[in-house]
């Protein structure tokens, strides 16, 4: 038996190295990749999101262990007592499955932008095979071939393959040594008319850099405007509690003027129709209640399903936000129409995105330009081995005999260019209106709160005169109730008008864009506005 021949020094080396690094690849767990994934994807929105607004603060797509969902579902028997609008906004984010949604839709375009980028880096690669192979003639043979590398794609469209190889080969029956072939290559390939240039070969980058920045902007401009949304249900929540309140103690107080007047009547000094009037209206609000109460608990549930947490959760909502709501803001009484417009069009971060746009559609329509040209390619190569050393060089020509697909390709982007210029002025148009509707809607809610705040003070002093009144003989119970009724009617309507004066002034911040969401809650950018009385 002929004995085994080691392989070459040089050949165990090289395959030492390969093994090395399937095994360092191999000892990368998920999770290790996943960590990796994270730490490059946050570096990336931390630098987007600092650049563009400033904000420096954490971002995570990780489902927070301590939200409180899963308190509750941990078994807690009661939520935190007392939520203002700061901590419901902080459950909100926390909670919110379509929220959840939007900050992986962000993470997920900065993902994008990584495999981009190592497409333009230089990516090592490295192979190592073993066969083995026989025949009935008895001529077996064993090969080993490993080969270590690099690619890389320049900004001007070449790319670069380089490798250093092993082939082994041995034939087993004769005894004989092993065959060793080492070399090292290097090929280029240039295009010199299609696909050549920075601007057409870095395009893909260049896309997905953009893309990160719209996602980021989208992504800023939901989480205001999720915020207002979260602020208008928590309002409405607040408003059906206080109409609730309001007509339990309308009921109480008709509870007690039915009594009386039974009493009166029983007594001879009261007719039966004053008795069974406050009865009726007794009724009435007793059944106003009923249906208040189930309105209630099903907008409770409709609120625990914006915010993600489980139906049936009572919230103990903050009744002082309702005395925390500012009546007045100077700043937009004196707001200027021409002025909040050109604000608007200046910062709305969803018509910067349109606007950007148009440019990524020229710069489509280029690239469909350039693909109508003739391919011209350089290649070039070098090869050494331990028997010498060979090149070549060549150009390629492809040439532009059949270009329909291209053609067709290109007047698409013509026509879908032609949509974008039609789309920016048709968002343009759209700001306009809703900044102006805005300011309509500031200005008339703040009117109606006026008005029903002179309505509410006028029903008050109305029942404190039909209750001295009815004690002394000189009122109907009819004068009573109705003047009952109409404090009611106005308490809710003041109510109503005042989240209404609210909820239309963050409508104007969001139209302008200079809503702010922080840990003081919701509230205009001071800066942005004073430039609107410059």
């Amino acid at each position: 038996m002929q004995p085994l021949h080691r392989p070459p020094t040089g050949i165990c080396r090289l395959a030492t190295i390969l093994l090395g690094l399937c095994l360092h690849s191999a000892c990368a767990t998920p999770g290790e990749q996943v960590a990796d994934a994270d730490e490059e994807v946050y570096a990336l929105l931390a630098a987007r999101r600092a650049e563009l607004f400033g904000d420096d603060g954490p971002f995570s797509i990780v489902d927070q262990a301590a939200n409180l969902r899963a308190h509750l579902e941990a078994g807690a028997d009661s939520t935190p007592a007392a939520l203002s609008l700061v901590n419901i906004l902080e459950i909100a984010a926390l909670n919110s499955r379509d929220y959840q949604s939007q900050k992986e839709q962000l993470y997920l375009e900065a993902l994008d932008l990584t495999l981009e980028r190592w497409r333009y880096a230089s990516r090592p690669f490295a192979t190592l095979t073993a066969a083995a192979d026989g025949a009935s003639g008895g001529d077996d043979s064993v090969s080993v071939d490993g080969e270590l590398g690099f690619t890389r794609l320049l900004g001007s469209g070449a790319s670069i393959v380089a490798s250093i190889g092993t082939d082994l080969f041995r034939i087993v029956s004769s005894g004989d040594g092993w065959d060793a072939i080492t070399d090292i290559s290097l090929s280029i390939t240039q295009p010199l008319l299609r696909g050549a240039g920075r601007a057409i070969a870095r395009e893909p980058l260049t896309q997905a850099e953009r893309d990160l920045i719209y996602q980021v902007r989208a992504f800023e401009r939901y989480r205001r405007t999720f915020a207002v949304e979260t602020a208008q249900r928590f309002y409405d929540l607040l408003e059906a509690i206080d109409e609730l309140h309001n007509e339990e103690g309308n009921y109480d107080n008709l509870t007690a003027l039915r009594t009386r007047n039974e009493a009166l009547a029983a007594a001879g000094r009261l007719s039966d129709i004053e008795a069974d009037q406050a009865h009726q209206d007794e009724l009435r609000s007793e059944t106003r209640l009923i249906s208040l109460r189930a309105a209630l608990q099903r907008q409770r549930d409709q609120f625990n399903l914006f915010l993600g947490l489980p139906v049936g959760t009572q919230l103990d909502l903050d009744q002082e936000e309702f005395t925390r709501l500012n009546e007045g803001d100077g700043q937009l009484a004196a707001l200027d129409e021409k002025a909040a417009i050109a604000l608007a069009l200046d910062t709305r971060l969803d018509l910067l995105t349109v606007r950007d746009g148009l440019e990524d559609g020229r710069r489509q329509v280029e690239l469909a330009r350039d693909a109508l040209r003739a391919g011209l390619s350089l290649d070039a190569s070098l090869n050494a081995t331990e028997d010498g050393t060979s090149w070549s060089a060549g150009l390629a020509l492809d040439g532009p005999l059949d270009r329909l697909a291209e053609r067709n390709a290109y007047r698409a982007q013509l026509i879908s260019l032609a949509a974008a210029e039609r789309d920016l002025v048709a968002s343009e148009d759209s700001i306009v209106a809703g900044v102006r509707d805005a300011l309509r809607g500031v200005g008339n809610s703040r009117q109606s709160h006026a008005i029903q705040r002179g309505a509410v003070h006028l029903a008050r002093r109305r029942v404190e005169s039909a209750q001295l009144n009815l004690d002394a003989g000189r009122a109907s119970t009819r004068d009573w109730l109705e003047a009952r009724e109409a404090l009611l009617e106005a308490e809710n309507a003041a109510s109503a008008a005042l989240i209404d004066y609210t909820l239309a002034r963050l409508d104007l911040y969001l139209q302008l864009e200079v809503l702010v969401v922080d840990s003081a809650g919701l509230h205009a950018a001071d800066e942005l506005l004073k430039e609107l009385d410059s």
